[in-house]
């Protein structure tokens, strides 16, 4: 099979435009054009509607593309899985983070992993973790470290932590007053009901600890009326810490803060209030030698 037809099939349908798959396939023009009409008498179909300069997919194209994309991603396995057995150690990682777990685990993570993979690239990606989950299925990501929140049918989940979400407070809120102590437990208990009346700092809602949070409130059935939403989680803290409010965040993020110790912290007196941070990688696709390393060191990190 030539592989580059397939190439030049997705390239097209992404930009939907001659030129500028030619110019990012590093083709002339017109040999695409001919090879795109080629390809189309061959098959005794048309894979794309000419509307001006723009090529949009018929039906036969849409279904051309998601097989190609199937078959592209089936030899990337393919070629992964050999250069192991060949022992040449050699290519590229693609690991996706959500973006308040880098400043954390890859100064702990990549100096070994180079130690152990000297001849591995490691391409290092950000975003939040349903970014993450579209680059994994799309085969841009081999490996993503994030909390788990639900299950995707085409994602397999390898568990490395459980996490805790706590409530979180300055030192000497009142709120403290109404903590129950628990022998043996870490945390004092509190009941999600004391946030009523409180300013509570949210994450942003595309954020895995926002989803945990709002799973958990809408469970318990509690509204909150005053909130405040920031995407930097030690923005959150920071405030916390100076009074502003209270927020819920997970034990996980706030041991590795500067500003742990000035803030109190509560359990919540909710079985949901537990999940599990995880490596994901996608369903069926070979884990190559590197990334079942690099999931090790993750898991040793914690």
């Amino acid at each position: 099979m030539d592989f580059r037809e397939l190439n030049y099939v997705l390239a097209i349908a992404k930009y939907q435009n001659i030129t500028r798959a030619a110019n990012v396939l590093f083709v002339g023009q017109p040999t695409l054009s001919k090879f795109l009409s080629g390809l189309e008498k061959d098959l005794g179909l048309r894979l794309f509607n000419r509307l001006g300069r723009k090529y949009v997919p018929t039906y036969a194209g849409l279904r051309y593309i998601e097989k190609a994309e199937q078959i592209l991603l089936l030899k990337e396995d393919l070629d992964t899985e050999m250069r192991d057995i060949l022992r040449h150690d050699e290519g590229v990682l693609n690991v996706a983070f959500a973006s308040m777990r880098c400043s954390v685990l890859l100064p702990r993570v990549l100096p070994q992993f180079e130690r152990f993979h000297p001849n591995i690239k490691v391409n290092i990606q950000e975003g939040n973790s349903t970014e993450n989950d579209q680059r994994l299925l799309s085969g841009e990501t081999d490996v993503a470290f994030y909390t788990q929140t639900d299950t995707h049918e085409q994602i397999d989940y390898h568990p490395l932590s459980e996490e805790q979400l706590l409530i979180c407070t300055c030192h000497a809120h009142p709120i403290r007053a109404k903590a129950q102590i628990i022998p043996g437990e870490t945390y004092p208990c509190l009941s999600l009901s004391y946030l009523a009346g409180e300013r509570v700092l949210l994450m942003h809602p595309t954020q895995r600890t926002r989803q945990i949070v709002d799973h958990l409130l809408d469970s318990a059935g509690i509204t909150l009326e005053n909130t405040l939403c920031i995407s930097s989680m030690s923005a959150i803290i920071g405030l916390v810490s100076a009074g502003y409010g209270i927020s819920l965040l997970l034990d996980s993020h706030l041991m590795h803060s500067p500003e742990f110790a000035s803030l109190d912290c509560y359990s919540i007196d909710s079985p949901q209030s537990s999940c599990r941070f995880v490596a994901a990688t996608r369903k069926g696709s070979y884990v190559s030698a590197s990334a079942r390393d690099f999931i090790e060191l993750v898991r040793n990190s914690l």
